[in-house]
């Protein structure tokens, strides 16, 4: 096995996003590099920081670079870092006057930094976008099972009847909060880093907020009131956000990994029954894209502590932290998309059999009234006697086999509409009213 399964041929389909996988690839990566060296000589010529001839030239050479990456990894091995050995191929394709100015004023953070986050908008574009495709495909499940009856669990034991839209909405919920904090978070991640070698500008005289802000304008990006960098709490927010999305969808990829039980029997991933087979068992039919959803979350939460470790940087300067995050961050964006792309899938796919969930209401004999029940007899006798005797019946209709209703019938003499009781669909609450709020919300 690769060290890393996203990287491996076998066990990338199950976990890695080709869009992601280009967006954090090496050759992405050195173009954004070349990107910021880029636009730094083209605002500093503006500016009056370095002469105009040197900045056009510099802008030609980084745009035309062809890197040797042999170089660029050895040089990386030896440095710690692939900026040095870039910007020494870049100056070799430049006028000795001109070479001076390649990187004028910056520090490997600088650079590395706001190609990040260059990055970091790449990816979340195409996480937002499969994010509201996942919402509105929700959103239409849930309208369209709004009165598919099933049973409600609490504690993994049936507890009251609910309706499948109703459980597809709080899927749902969560999702549409995810949406929120990510135009929140966008004004505070998406900034440039620029603060030369301690964050002070001071190479840059009295021009270094102008540099600093003209080459944010230009890339696209925001500033925040100082450089950042050994302020990391953004990234980390980032990182939060990430499992937080993850987590959201694992707990709907468990839902449906435990409704499609074959004891439960109400889901099945899609109607593919070549899908999840077993090597020796014909008629398995497994639940691996739920699967590969939780794995990915539960990998998540795990390197968001990572991300957490990192915040402990020192001085101006941190000494491993930078490199913990080089580990962590990308591995994050990448099973976060692979989870909202298995999510598209089950969206699209899911096939919900409304029968085998009636089947399930049937078969616990009324015992899921039996909170409707003790409320109705609590108006002719006390609360926590109504709940004594409906406790007493429930466990003798389960151990009898006997429907709730009748059971209770015998055990207490009340004016009570048995016939208008005994139907599960009618203890749904405001299960409708949720289920409008989460499919208007949807659509906002």
């Amino acid at each position: 096995m690769s060290l890393s399964p996203a990287d491996s041929t076998i066990f990338a389909p199950l976990f890695s996003d080709p869009d992601l996988a280009r967006i954090f690839s090496d050759e992405q990566f050195v173009r954004n590099l070349l990107e910021v060296e880029r636009t730094l000589a083209q605002v500093q010529g503006k500016l009056g920081v370095i002469p105009k001839e040197a900045a056009g030239e510099i802008e030609s050479a980084a745009t035309a670079l062809e890197v040797d990456f042999e170089r660029l990894r050895a040089g990386t091995e030896k440095d710690g870092f692939p900026i040095i050995e870039l910007v020494r191929q870049l100056r070799h394709h430049l006028k000795p006057e001109s070479a001076d100015y390649v990187h004028w004023g910056a520090t490997t953070q600088d650079i590395m930094d706001t190609a990040l986050v260059l990055q970091m908008r790449a990816a979340l574009g195409v996480i937002e976008n499969t994010l509201e495709q996942v919402i509105k495909n929700l959103a239409a499940l849930a309208d369209r099972h709004r009165r598919t009856l099933m049973a409600g669990r609490t504690h993994a034991q049936q507890a009251l009847p609910i309706t499948f839209g109703f459980k597809v909405a709080n899927w749902l919920a969560p999702l549409l909060r995810h949406r929120g904090r990510l135009v929140e978070l966008k004004p505070r991640l998406l900034v440039a880093q620029f603060g030369g070698a301690v964050g002070t500008l001071a190479a840059l005289g009295d021009k270094g907020i102008q540099v600093q802000e003209a080459l944010a304008e230009e890339l696209r990006l925001g500033v925040l009131p100082m450089p950042w960098h050994t302020q990391r709490d953004t990234l980390v927010e980032a990182a939060n956000w990430l499992s937080l999305v993850s987590g959201g969808l694992a707990k709907m990829a468990q839902d449906i990994l435990l409704l499609a039980q074959t004891e439960i029997g109400e889901v099945r991933e899609s109607d593919d029954p070549w899908r999840g087979g077993s090597s020796t068992m014909p008629q398995k039919e497994n639940p691996m894209v739920s699967e590969v959803i939780i794995a990915v979350a539960r990998a998540n939460a795990s390197l968001l502590a990572s991300m957490h470790h990192a915040l402990i940087q020192e001085h101006e300067r941190a000494t491993h932290g930078w490199q913990m995050e080089w580990l962590a961050l990308p591995q994050m964006f990448g099973h976060t998309s692979v989870a909202l792309k298995k999510a598209l899938f089950l969206s699209e796919n899911l096939v919900v059999d409304g029968a085998r969930m009636q089947e399930n209401v049937r078969a616990s004999h009324g015992l899921m009234l039996a909170e409707a029940v003790s409320f109705v007899l609590a108006k002719s006798m006390r609360r926590a006697e109504a709940k004594r005797v409906v406790g007493e019946a429930c466990r003798i209709a389960a151990l009898q086999g006997r429907h709730l209703l009748e059971v209770v019938q015998e055990k207490v003499s009340a004016p009570v509409d048995w016939t208008a009781l005994n139907n599960e669909v009618d203890y749904l609450g405001s299960t409708e009213a949720f289920i409008d709020r989460m499919v208007g919300k949807s659509a906002e």
